[in-house]
C-alpha cells in the first residue's frame, strides 16, 4: 500500500487545456516546484511535437532534480514504420530521459479506424515499441489509451494489449480513461480485474474529468489495486481536465491513510496550486477542495459559533495540513460570532460590545455597496478605526486627474496628489496608462521618501462591480483591489458613484494596510 507513485502530466496534458500555455521558462519553474513537492515522475511533454519540447528536456537535465524522474512522452510506432525509423520513438530516445511513457491503443475500434491496421498488428506494434526502449535500458510506462472504453467494448482484446506490453518488458501498465466517460463503479471493477491479472506488476490510473468523476475514479482505482497515479496540478487538461493532484494527494494521505508524500511537503500544496494558477495567468478556482481560497472559509454565524467551540464541527481536516488557512467571512448576514472569531484571529480580547459595534457598521456599509469578503485589509482597518487604535499614515489634501486625447490619437493621463505626512507636504505628479494607474503611481511616489517599503507593494488584481445597475451611468460601483508584498496578499474595497473615488479608497486602504502591517 505504501508503494504509491505520483506521476504529474501538467507540462503535457495540462498544457492541452484551453487557454493554457507555458513558456520554456515556465515549464522549468514548474518542474522545480514539482520536484520540491516530491512528485515521483514529471512528464515533460510530447517530444516530437515541437522544438520547445525538445529544448525543455535539454534544459531540465541541468537542474539537478533530487526527487523526480523526467519522462518523455510519445506514441507507439506507426503501422508503416519500423521502430528504428519511427520519428516519435526516435524523438523520445533523443530526450535522454531515464523513463519514457508510451501510448498504445487498447480499443479495437481505434486500432481499425485510427491506426488503420489489424488488431493483431497492433499487438506487435505495442510489443516492439516497448522492447525498443527496454533494449536501450529505459524504464517504460505503457499508457493503455482508451482502456476502459476498450475493455467495455472488447475485454479480451484490451487485456491482450496489456499482456503484449507486459511480456515485452513494460514496467508500469497505466489504465487510461481517455474520454473521461467512465463512472466510479466501472473503474473500480475493471481496474481490479487488471490488477488481479497482472498482480506481479505495477498498475496505474490516468483519468479525465468529463463526468466530473476524475478524482473519484482515481481513488476507486487505488482501492482496486492501482499504485501508479497520474494527474495534473489544479486538474488542468484537455476538455474538462484531468484528475486533480491537489485533491488526490490529500485524499490519499488523510482519507485513505497512504504514505504518499511527507507531511511537510503536503503542507506546500496550497502554495504550489496558487503558483501554477499565477504562472499560467489563470483565475484560481475559489471553491477547489483543500487548496481553494474558500475551502476553509466560513460565513454562517451558526457555523462560526460552533467552530469557535470545536474546529471539527465544520472542517473535515485542519487547513494547516495542506498549507491553507481558516477564514471567517464578514457580511450583512454575519452574526456576532463572525466578528468575535475575527477578533480572536487578530488576538484581540473577546469584547461583545465591540463586536456589536463592528457588526452594525459592517451592515451599514454593506447596505451602501461595500463588501468585505474579499477585502480583509479594509475590514482590519475598520476594526482599528472603531477601536480607536487607527493612526493614519498620511493626510490627503487633494488629488486631481486629467485625461488628454491628442490629434495623433494618443491618450495621456496625468495624476496630481498632494499629501501631508508628519507635517510635511508632498505635491507629486505622475503619468499612467489610465486614471487609476496614474493615481496609484502618484500616491506611491508621494510616500516613498517617508515609507520606502511602499516599493514592495504590487497591485495584481483590480475588479469593478456595479452595485445598483438600474441607475445606469450614475450607478454606484464597488472596486476590489488585491495587493501583495514579499510575504502577504490582501484585499481592499472602495465604493462610490465615481469610479476614481472608489478606486482611491481601495488604493489608500491597500497602502495603509501595508504601513500598519509593517509598523506592527
Amino acid at each position: 500500500m505504501e508503494n504509491i507513485k505520483l506521476y504529474d502530466t501538467t507540462l503535457r496534458d495540462g498544457m492541452q487545456a484551453e487557454g493554457v500555455s507555458f513558456s520554456l521558462a515556465d515549464k522549468l519553474s514548474i518542474a522545480r516546484r514539482l520536484d520540491e513537492l516530491g512528485i515521483h515522475y514529471i512528464e515533460g511533454g510530447y517530444a516530437a511535437s515541437n522544438p520547445k519540447e525538445m529544448q525543455f528536456f535539454q534544459e531540465v537535465a541541468k537542474l539537478g532534480l533530487k526527487n523526480s524522474k523526467i519522462t518523455a512522452f510519445g506514441s507507439t510506432r506507426r503501422a508503416d514504420r519500423s521502430v528504428d525509423d519511427d520519428a516519435s520513438l526516435n524523438a523520445m530516445l533523443a530526450c535522454r530521459t531515464q523513463v519514457v511513457t508510451l501510448v498504445g491503443k487498447t480499443w479495437d475500434m481505434h486500432v481499425k479506424k485510427v491506426l488503420g491496421c489489424s488488431v493483431d498488428e497492433n499487438l506487435v506494434i505495442c510489443a516492439e515499441s516497448v522492447e525498443y526502449f527496454k533494449k536501450h535500458g529505459l524504464e517504460v510506462i505503457f499508457d493503455a489509451e482508451h482502456f476502459f472504453d476498450g475493455y467495455k467494448a472488447n475485454p479480451k482484446y484490451a487485456m491482450k494489449v496489456l499482456t503484449a506490453a507486459a511480456e515485452a518488458g513494460a514496467d508500469v501498465l497505466a489504465l487510461c480513461d481517455t474520454n473521461g466517460g467512465s463512472l466510479t463503479d466501472e473503474v473500480y471493477e475493471i481496474t481490479k480485474t487488471a490488477c488481479e491479472r497482472f498482480s506481479d506488476m505495477m498498475v496505474g490510473i490516468h483519468t479525465h474529468n468529463d463526468t466530473d468523476c476524475a478524482t473519484a475514479n482515481t481513488l476507486a482505482a487505488v482501492r482496486a489495486g492501482a499504485r501508479h497515479i497520474q494527474g495534473t496540478l489544479n486538474g488542468l487538461g484537455e476538455r474538462c481536465g484531468n484528475a486533480n493532484l491537489c485533491i488526490v494527494i490529500p485524499n490519499l494521505a488523510f482519507k485513505m491513510h497512504l504514505d504518499v508524500l511527507t507531511t511537510d511537503r503536503i503542507k506546500t500544496l496550497t502554495e504550489v496550486s496558487h503558483y501554477i494558477f499565477e504562472l499560467g495567468n489563470i483565475t484560481p478556482v475559489m471553491n477547489m477542495p483543500y487548496v481553494g481560497k474558500s475551502a476553509f472559509a466560513h460565513k454562517a454565524g451558526l457555523h462560526i459559533d460552533a467552530l469557535r467551540k470545536s474546529k471539527k464541527t465544520y472542517e473535515h481536516i485542519s487547513p494547516e495540513l495542506v498549507g491553507n488557512e481558516r477564514r471567517f467571512l464578514i457580511s450583512e448576514l454575519s452574526g456576532k460570532s463572525n466578528v468575535l472569531a475575527e477578533l480572536e484571529k487578530a488576538r484581540i480580547a473577546e469584547d461583545k460590545e465591540l463586536a456589536r459595534k463592528i457588526l452594525a457598521r459592517v451592515q451599514e456599509l454593506e447596505s451602501e455597496g461595500y463588501q468585505f469578503e474579499a477585502a480583509n485589509a479594509s475590514f482590519d482597518l475598520l476594526i482599528k478605526k472603531i477601536m480607536g487604535t487607527y493612526k493614519p499614515a498620511f493626510e490627503l489634501l487633494k488629488y486631481h486627474i486629467t485625461v488628454e486625447k491628442r490629434a495623433t490619437g494618443d491618450l495621456v493621463t496625468e495624476a496630481t496628489v498632494k499629501l501631508r505626512v508628519d507635517g510635511v507636504t508632498e505635491h507629486v505628479v505622475d503619468e499612467g496608462d489610465g486614471p487609476i494607474n496614474a493615481l496609484d503611481a502618484a500616491l506611491r511616489k508621494s510616500l516613498e521618501n517617508f515609507y520606502p517599503s511602499i516599493k514592495e507593494v504590487h497591485l495584481f488584481d483590480y475588479k469593478v462591480r456595479v452595485v445598483n445597475a438600474r441607475a445606469g451611468t450614475a450607478a454606484r460601483v464597488r472596486v476590489i483591489i488585491e495587493s501583495r508584498d514579499k510575504t502577504a496578499i490582501w484585499g481592499t474595497v472602495g465604493v462610490s458613484e465615481n469610479i476614481i473615488e472608489a478606486s482611491w479608497q481601495a488604493l489608500v486602504d491597500s497602502v495603509d494596510y501595508k504601513l500598519q502591517k509593517d509598523a506592527k
